[in-house]
């Protein structure tokens, strides 16, 4: 397979999102251990969302473990370094941030009003409906399965397993999936991709 780029190779804006993240993860835990909620304060809560409606981006760097940390940042880092050097700095931040939103906001709409969300994942996810739609067919790997896959399976096989698992906001999901795939045909329209 090939492409024609026409991003940059800097990988400053995914860092500087994996850095917020791990920060905010560590102010978590120092906080958790005095008494204080830091997820409380930038979780989202729909039910909160008028009082605080700064959360609606802000829960998109908190997350409620380490484990949930980690594998939201190594996705991360596979699917925003290579999609920011398909589209550049600017538009990965732009799929990046409204992805998150819209999940959100599906979630708003769709999910229990007093729970509190937190997480990267409905971002990410506009990051893997995206490059599901431009480099579909591109072989990626998916621990513990030991064969390469074509991207979009692991990104819509990802998604319904992940929407059967218990305490998963399926709706931030979906709503980044969905942001994904619309950017992903915009672009494709607007851009000439080679695929061989």
């Amino acid at each position: 397979m090939r492409y024609r780029s026409w991003g940059n190779d800097s990988l400053m804006p995914v860092l500087a999102i994996i850095i917020t993240c791990f920060i905010l993860y560590l102010a978590t835990v120092i906080a958790n251990f005095f008494g204080y909620s830091l997820i409380g304060y930038l979780g989202m809560r729909p039910a909160s969302l008028l009082t605080q409606p700064w959360t609606i981006v802000t829960s998109l760097f908190m997350h409620g473990g380490i484990w949930h940390l980690l594998a939201n940042m190594l996705t991360l880092y596979f699917f925003g370094t290579f999609l920011q050097r398909l589209v550049g700095s600017g538009t990965f931040l732009l799929i990046y941030f409204i992805g998150g939103i819209v999940g959100n906001v599906l979630f708003i709409l769709l999910g229990p009003p007093f729970a509190v969300v937190v997480g990267a994942s409905g971002a990410i996810f506009a990051l893997g409906g995206t490059l599901a739609v431009l480099v579909p067919m591109s072989r990626v790997y998916i621990f513990p399965i030991p064969v390469p896959m074509p991207l979009w399976v692991a990104v819509i096989g990802g998604f319904l397993i992940l929407s059967f698992a218990p305490g998963i906001a399926w709706q931030g999901h979906l709503g980044g999936l969905i942001t994904g795939v619309i950017a992903g045909f915009i672009l494709r329209r607007r851009r000439r991709f080679l695929l061989l």
